[in-house]
């Protein structure tokens, strides 16, 4: 197998490099934001940067990237543009701005909005540059650049200004490019289009010659282009040289067609077109894919073409069409062709007469057609509206190969998707895992295009929608495991031994030497397919290892996927291993397979089977291990060997590799994603279309949904009903009861419910009465049943004051339908999500609730809030690992809620116990639940009535209060309870009282009821499976435990009405869908009521490694994203209280009227200014400190991490490090920059070099309030901690400036030295001290120790910071800062670590309030993630 080219590497331009560039000289002369006084537009300038710096430089990116990043198309070419100056030079400079913005992944369009007036005229004059000549003005290069320009238009239809653009190229009147026999075929078999078509001919009509030819011109336009590009393709060799700008050309071509079929507002009329060119026929017979190496993306492309433009769908309708209508569909055509034959064609009676199975294979067809004359292949074509009639007495122009390919790639029978699916192993095999146009490495550029799906806005089905999340979910993987077998493969150091076979010269944790490999078992296939449906095997390693990597080994499970590898090394022993050559050539690789681990083998060759016993010690090192093959993977290899003589793959392997269990998910993701293709996956009706990316992106919110409900309990949403009045602005609240008194929460909410289908209504008045009942909100309070007499039955409270966005959010998650909440940093997002679930567990306490998150941690912070409100804990579940991470004693895992079931059941036993001795029954009432259920039906039940029958209001006369406490008659089992129980004040509250006693007893025994079950299943598996699927009201998991755990969910019966999830902006698209479908249908359809997603898409999206599958198949665009691009209603919270209004300032203005809470101006920690520091922010500026850049931070007594793993945490003082300062790098993303910005409450400290950032488009408004302020760390040494200061006042202590990297280190030199002096002092002092005045002698010694070796630490680190010799540098010593003063977090014992900084990500450095706090990352995190 040949090895893959290494790819080159494109590196941002440093600062040095982008200052010494003409085009930066140009910038600062014409177009750079920072420079006041510009020189005039000239368009000689654009001319000259098009022809010497992008012309030639053959369009280098490095040259593209310095212009777009200097804001060329911002300031310079769109603002200035207009008819009267556009040139070649001006469209090719604009085109290769927004191609560079969408390669970058930062918005391209922006500036186009604001300014739309001209690019009608921009967008018709790309379209006539695109057909012209490649020989002409614009070379092949030229129009490769206006192809990918036009792709993005195409990928871009959410927005307005493009679409109206786009879809004059790709409406009906298209057709026109149709040759007439074909268009009428179309037009026949869609009778209502033929309407649309006269119309269309009616308004050209009217239409004047000028517009009339332009609007023409427009709708010919994809013909024409694709007539171009087959006049391209012919004109390639098999064998001469071929320039790679016509390969390329034919490559963005064939993307950009694929792009086109693969959404359907473009493809429902462009299909037919393309069709109808044969496009696919003309690409398969080229000389472009016989070339090997030219061809090879060229060929992959086109199998993605093909399989779009045979996709199984009704272009028409837009409806999925079945196995059974594709059928149907394929054998109408070879009917229609057997008419034909029959009625025209004499030679083909044969042809004409078989059954359709005998004949629609592509052997069969060759045999049939291939002897037929050309002219003859014509006719037939023709026939079928193929072609046009072939004139009498004239040849046909075709050539015969062409015909007959015409004919037989139509009529051959295709095997259907969903059966190449499942014949598809699941595993990567060494061909896929390093074809680099599948798998591209990690260097991609984004310059060529690639053989990769893409995940955009829309979907043409959801088979679709799954198939192309299920390849890049699988390549994603792949790119993971290339990794890991490179990293462990190239650890073994593979060498050619003297013998010429294998000698590992080194060794891998991951990988073992395989001693004995035997396949033991192949089953046979099921009916009806020709795969095995299983294949085992025996594999045995020698465990001569360390024993903590021995027991790794040893600990393998069942499910756990490892890696059979065959290396047959070349290179001599000795040599040595090279990570910049290619891998596969260095170390030998033949072949790669998967295996899944059945078990390890006992010494009698048994499994050993998990469980609770203990496992058994094997004797010896060597261990052998039970492995499932891939039945299809083994059938092909099979097949290969047998039919090719190729070797036996299975005897080959050498290698066995496994990969850390958190990474090795992936083929059971793989298996759900493809179980779900398998079944008819039940979408609620009311997401489908939205999931998919069509119809009105509002239909599924909760206003225009049939099934609104009108009246709500809010249960403990709001604390008064002012804050209820507060909530609904703009609304008429009338509330049921006069009196203040009894204005007391709860309160239920009757709103006005309006259905969608309004009347038209002529009379105003009425229309006035309709639009203020639309505004009236009933409100009734009502009072809790007492639920018992003890404190622990009072329920527990919301505490927190909701805003009235964070209502209306609380409202629309409780209605049925899709709910989607934005949360900006600190707005509140889980106490809202954690509202949601109280509200509907008490509103429809017969609802199930499912709680999916991203991470652990996310799903721990909300349990914990949830542990928190009126919830019975029995009702709570917790799904995968994690749970031990719960900041609780409580256990929320399957056995842990089994074991809390068994202990309350013996507590509540031993209550009805106690209930029967009170009682004075005799007997064993709480030996079982059942038997306590007869007791409470015959013993409890009937004291009841009876006391009821006593007390209640007896017609006429008035109940006596006092005979309320005397029947009672269960006095002596509440005698434990607080006393007096009974008030005596009035006869309805001690009444109340009694009910609420007895509620106390009853739900003792309705627990008890409900614990039966476990009396009766025996196993702790029988009964966590009870509780999974009949206990539990709320359940929780992780996205990834969704995905892995569908099968055994669904298998079990698993059922849930409603789903929430937290983070949604951070999970994989596939990873939010599963979720939607871990249950079976009813009756064909999904019982899910409720969906509720809560994130927030201006933050990081979900992790891909790999930068192909991010940036050009866009994997890490999630659901919500999507949604919100699509453009469904979302609830934007919008005030924050978590950081000061001015650190909020840095980041609000991407989102819509972000503002503060209250307290954020309120509370004295948000007022008073930060010790030590003259800012509450500030943006230093580093420059190189002795020619040398940033250095990695060491962790020191704070805490240090990067941007992207502290997102969703937040710190007091945060030191931001834009570690990349020698280029912009992915902080241009300004999700990153919105994270970076909102992890600080107090305090917010960024260095970085002020001269790259300044000219950054996206980042602009968040810098240019940072450079308002000075670029030099102002700090005040000798204030104290905590300051009396006010934010923004002037200090009474001296500000000292800290301007270079010299200066720190002087600064932080003169302070230690003084900390030193002044402890010395101090230790002086305390020995001088009279005895009677030191308590202890000890209490000495022991400082004196502590002292000695703090002098001892200062002096090694005296020794390594430099004198001080910085004139600038203040002369007295500062006072000793306190551990929480800022200054001093940003003093470490080495100049080096001043700066801090790597080239790999932005990092924070988190200065918590105290360094025994900041030691671990949890405990540095331990404020909660939202204050209010």
């Amino acid at each position: 197998m040949a090895a893959p080219a290494q790819p080159k590497k494109i590196v941002a331009p440093t600062v040095s490099q982008i200052n010494a560039e003409f085009v930066t000289q140009l910038a600062c002369k014409y177009w750079a934001p920072h420079i006041k006084k510009k020189s005039p537009f000239d368009i000689k300038v654009i001319e000259d940067i098009y022809e010497k710096e992008i012309v030639k430089s053959r369009f280098a990116i490095r040259k593209i990237m310095l212009l777009e990043f200097s804001q060329y198309l911002e300031n310079y070419l769109w603002m200035n543009y207009s008819p009267e100056v556009s040139s070649k030079a001006y469209l090719m400079s604009i085109c290769c701005m927004v191609n560079e913005k969408f390669r970058e992944n930062v918005p391209a369009w922006e500036i186009f909005k604001k300014k739309p007036d001209h690019f009608p005229f921009f967008f018709k004059h790309i379209l006539k540059a695109a057909l012209a000549e490649t020989d002409g003005e614009f070379s092949l290069h030229e129009q490769t650049v206006l192809l990918l320009f036009l792709d993005h238009c195409f990928n871009s239809l959410e927005v307005d200004l493009i679409r109206s653009q786009v879809q004059q190229l790709i409406s009906l009147p298209m057709w026109m490019g149709l040759q007439l026999a074909r268009l009428e075929l179309e037009l026949k078999k869609t009778p209502k289009l033929r309407k649309f078509w006269n119309l269309i001919k009616k308004n050209d009509e009217k239409m004047d010659p000028e517009a009339r030819e332009q609007a023409y011109q427009e709708r010919r336009f994809l013909s024409q282009l694709i007539q171009k590009f087959i006049s391209v393709l012919k004109s390639v060799p098999l064998s001469e040289p071929v320039t790679m700008d016509k390969v390329h050309y034919c490559e963005r071509f064939i993307e950009l067609m694929i792009d086109l079929e693969a959404l359907l507002p473009t493809r429902r009329w462009f299909n037919t077109i393309l069709d109808d060119s044969h496009l696919l026929v003309h690409c398969y017979l080229s000389n472009l894919v016989r070339r090997e190496e030219d061809g090879h993306l060229f060929s992959q492309l086109l199998d993605m073409l093909k399989f779009y433009t045979g996709f199984e769908i009704n272009d028409q309708t837009g409806n999925a069409l079945t196995e059974n209508e594709m059928t149907t569909i394929h054998y109408d055509r070879i009917t229609s062709l057997q008419r034909a034959a029959f009625a025209h064609f004499p030679e083909l009676y044969d042809f004409a007469l078989s059954n359709v199975a005998e004949v629609d294979t592509r052997e069969s067809l060759v045999k049939f057609f291939g002897p037929l004359s050309s002219n003859t292949l014509h006719q037939v074509a023709s026939y079928l509206c193929l072609l046009p009639t072939l004139p009498k007495n004239e040849d046909t122009t075709f050539d015969k190969e062409f015909l007959l390919e015409l004919l037989v790639s139509r009529h051959e029978r295709r095997i259907s998707q969903i059966q190449q699916l499942n014949q598809m192993p699941l595993y990567p095999t060494e061909k896929i895992i390093w074809d680099e146009n599948i798998v591209p490495t990690e260097y991609y550029s984004g310059e060529g295009c690639l053989a990769l799906p893409k995940l955009n806005l829309q979907f043409l089905t959801l088979h679709d929608y799954l198939l192309r999340n299920f390849n890049l979910f699988r390549l994603e993987s792949t790119y993971e495991i290339r990794q890991d077998i490179e990293d462990s493969v190239s650890r073994m150091k593979p060498w050619q031994s003297e013998y010429g076979g294998v000698v590992f010269g080194g060794w891998a944790r991951m990988a073992q030497p395989i001693v004995a490999f035997t396949v033991v078992e192949v089953a046979k296939p099921n009916i009806g397919e020709n795969w095995p449906t299983r294949v085992r095997a025996d594999v045995t390693i020698n465990l001569n290892v360390r024993d903590h990597i021995k027991d790794e080994w040893e600990g393998l499970r069942k499910h756990d996927v490892c890696f059979l590898i065959t290396v047959r090394p070349t290179k001599p022993y000795g040599t040595k291993f090279d990570r910049r050559r290619p891998f596969i050539e260095q170390v030998g690789l033949v072949y790669v397979r998967g295996c899944e681990i059945q078990g390890m083998l006992d010494d009698k060759g048994r499994v050993i089977e998990d469980g609770p016993e203990p496992r058994p010690n094997l004797r010896g090192e060597s261990r052998t291990f039970r492995v499932f093959l891939d039945p299809n993977q083994y059938q092909q290899d099979m097949t290969n060997t047998i039919q090719n003589g190729a070797e036996d793959v299975y005897e080959t392997f050498n290698i066995i590799m496994r990969r850390k269990p958190k990474e090795n998910n992936f083929k059971a993701v793989l298996e759900t994603i493809r179980n779900l293709m398998n079944t008819d996956c039940v979408v609620p009706d009311w997401l489908h279309d939205i999931i998919l990316g069509y119809g009105d992106p509002s239909s599924a919110h909760y206003s225009k949904m049939p099934n609104q409900i009108a009246t709500l309990d809010f249960n403990d949403t709001f604390l008064s009903i002012e804050h209820l009045k507060a909530s609904f602005p703009g609304h008429n609240v009338k509330v049921t009861v006069e009196d203040p008194a009894l204005q007391i929460p709860p309160f239920r909410i009757t709103f006005p419910v309006r259905s969608g289908k309004g009347k038209k209504r002529k009379d105003a008045d009425v229309e006035d009465e309709d639009t203020e009942e639309a505004k009236t909100l009933i409100v009734e309070p009502h009072v809790i049943p007492n639920r018992g007499p003890y404190p622990y039955n009072q329920p527990k409270r919301n505490t927190i004051q909701f805003t009235h966005t964070q209502i209306e959010a609380i409202r629309a998650g409780m209605q049925p339908g899709l709910t989607m909440v934005v949360g900006p940093p600190g707005t509140g997002k889980t106490d809202v999500a954690v509202q949601i679930i109280s509200n509907i567990y008490h509103n429809f306490p017969e609802q199930r609730t499912l709680i999916v998150t991203h991470s652990n941690q996310a799903l721990n912070q909300l349990f914990e809030k949830i542990m928190a409100l009126d919830i019975d804990e029995r009702h709570l579940l917790r799904l995968g690992h994690g749970e031990e991470e719960l900041e609780t004693e409580k256990d929320f895992s399957r056995y842990g809620r089994v074991n809390y079931v068994l202990a309350r059941r013996i507590e509540l036993l031993e209550e009805v116990k106690r209930l029967q001795k009170s009682l004075g029954v005799p007997g064993d009432a709480s030996y079982t639940c059942e038997t306590a259920g007869y007791f409470f039906l015959y013993q409890v039940m009937s004291r009841w009535e009876e006391y009821i029958s006593k007390v209640k209001n007896k017609g006429s006369t008035l109940p006596d209060v006092t005979e309320v406490s005397t029947f009672f008659p269960f006095h002596e089992y509440f005698a434990n309870a607080p006393q007096p129980i009974f008030k005596g004040r009035s006869y309805e509250e001690d009444m109340e009282i009694a009910e609420g006693c007895f509620r106390h007893i009853k739900k003792i025994f309705t627990q008890l009821e409900e614990f039966r079950a476990s009396e009766l299943l025996r196993s702790g598996l029988d009964r966590s499976k009870y509780l999974l699927v009949k206990e539990a009201k709320i359940i929780a998991m992780t996205c990834t435990h969704a995905a892995l755990k569908r099968h055994d969910l669904v298998k079990l019966g698993f059922k849930y009405d409603n789903i929430l999830m937290e983070e949604a902006a951070q999970i994989l698209e596939i990873e939010t869908f599963i979720p939607l479908l871990l249950q079976n249908p009813q009756d064909g359809f999904s019982r899910l009521k409720r969906w509720i997603m809560i994130g927030d898409h201006h933050q990081l999206p979900p992790v891909i490694k790999n930068m192909a599958f991010q940036k050009y198949s866009n994997m890490e665009q999630s659901l919500f994203t999507r949604f919100v691009r699509v453009g469904v209603p979302t609830v934007d919270l919008d005030a924050q209280g978590r950081a000061r209004a001015s650190l909020c300032n840095l980041y609000n203005w991407r989102y819509k009227n972000l503002g503060n809470l209250p307290h954020v101006q309120l509370l004295p920690e948000f007022s008073t200014a930060n010790a030590g520091l003259l800012y509450d922010f500030q943006l230093i500026n580093v420059e190189d400190f002795q020619g040398v850049g940033e250095s990695e931070p060491n962790p020191y007594f704070y805490q240090v991490t990067t941007v992207d793993r502290f997102q969703g945490q937040q710190n007091d003082y945060i030191l931001l490090s834009l570690v990349r300062t020698r280029a912009v790098g992915h902080l241009r993303d300004v999700r990153r920059l919105v994270v970076a910005m909102s992890r600080a409450r107090l305090g917010l400290y960024i260095f970085a070099r002020v001269s790259l950032f300044q000219n950054c488009f996206e980042l602009t408004p968040a810098f240019s309030q940072l450079t308002a302020r000075p670029l030099h760390l102002h700090i005040i040494p000798t204030e104290p901690f905590p300051t009396t200061r006010k934010n923004g006042e002037r200090p009474s202590h001296e500000v000292q400036i800290i301007k270079n990297m010299p200066q720190m280190a002087n600064f932080v030199y003169n302070m230690y030295m003084h900390l030193i002096q002044t402890t010395h002092h101090y230790h002086q002092t305390l020995l001088q001290l009279p005895p009677a005045m030191v308590e202890e002698g000890e209490e000495v010694q022991n400082q004196e120790t502590e002292l000695e070796t703090e002098e001892e630490a200062m002096t090694v680190q005296a020794d390594i910071i430099p004198s001080p010799t910085d004139t600038s540098c203040r002369q007295e010593t500062p006072a000793f800062q306190t551990d929480t003063t800022p200054s001093e977090t940003g003093a470490t014992s080495t100049p080096e670590a001043i700066p801090a900084l790597s080239e790999t990500t932005p990092t924070v450095v988190g200065a918590v309030s105290a360094p025994a706090e900041a030691n671990t990352p949890q405990d540095a995190t331990s404020a909660p993630e939202e204050t209010k």
